[in-house]
């Protein structure tokens, strides 16, 4: 389930984030922000908006969860004069953002998003999920996969594997270019699910190298292949899967980071969900920012 709340009170300022000195930016809370949003000042109504939708999903905010950590620097920048206490970043007033639930096998992914940029994922263990596939925010997210991979064996249907990770990829990433650094992150997953040192003809990890090179050249974004084109349905479209562990989450860790400009990994991408994974396997929840 996703809850979108995009909101602008009456009378309210959009804070600009122009030239504000010392204030708490969307950059300085959460590094992977980028564009625009990083450099304006996290501003109260902002805080309030991520509480509004974390309180309708989960019926309380998050322990130093993305509304949390805004609240505080919104706190920061009115106590400075900053921002004034009605104040909405004009990003966040005009775009919203988004709670996305993505429910797994033994618990459930989520994703907040402020004005499409992800603020924060985990992954919380849920003794209500049932162990046969997904539901909520990417219904169909696992459905076909276990029959997608019951050729490569028996998988164990309590544990998240490669192929569902690399689908809750497809929800929170989605609409983000496939850059050289997914691509050798896929790569990587695909090699641990499948046991193979090359890579499948016509795979998930020869068609993410693929748009990576193509997009590199595309002028515009509307042009560009995207995450969610290339992870979509992963599993049916994985040769063999297994369920995702601790060495597996390293390995396509290292692949994506070693080819990223910054050494970071994408917030809700192929590293971040196999990770999450790699936790919910072992029985743990954990907050992933």
């Amino acid at each position: 389930m996703s809850q979108e709340q995009p909101r602008r009170p009456s009378g309210q300022q959009a804070a600009g984030g122009g030239g504000e000195q010392g204030a708490v930016r969307y950059g300085d809370v959460f590094p992977a922000v980028s564009g625009g949003l990083a450099e304006k000042p996290v501003a109260p109504q902002d805080a309030a908006t991520m509480q509004s939708a974390e309180n309708l999903v989960f019926g309380q905010t998050l322990r130093g969860g993305p509304a949390a950590a805004m609240q505080s620097a919104a706190t920061t920048n009115e106590r400075m004069g900053v921002v004034g206490h009605d104040q909405a970043t004009d990003a966040t007033a005009v775009q919203g953002v988004t709670v996305a639930e993505t429910r797994v096998p033994g618990g459930r992914i989520v994703t907040e998003f402020v004005a499409g940029q992800a603020v924060g994922q985990y992954l919380a263990r849920d003794d209500d999920a049932t162990a046969g596939g997904g539901a909520g925010a990417g219904a169909g997210a696992g459905g076909a996969a276990r029959g997608g991979s019951a050729a490569a064996g028996v998988v164990d249907n309590t544990k998240v594997t490669i192929g569902e990770a690399l689908e809750a990829t497809a929800l929170a990433a989605g609409d983000e270019p496939v850059e050289r650094s997914d691509a050798a992150a896929i790569q990587a997953a695909e090699a641990r699910a499948t046991g193979l040192d090359a890579n499948v003809p016509g795979g998930l990890a020869a068609q993410a190298q693929s748009a990576a090179a193509a997009n590199a050249w595309a002028a515009r974004d509307e042009d560009k292949t995207t995450l969610g084109d290339v992870l979509a349905n992963a599993t049916a479209k994985l040769v063999a899967d297994k369920p995702v562990e601790s060495a597996d989450a390293l390995r396509v860790a290292g692949a994506e980071n070693r080819n990223k400009g910054d050494g970071t990994a994408r917030p809700g991408g192929v590293a971040a969900s196999m990770a999450a994974a790699a936790r919910l396997n072992r029985d743990e929840a954990v907050w992933d920012q």
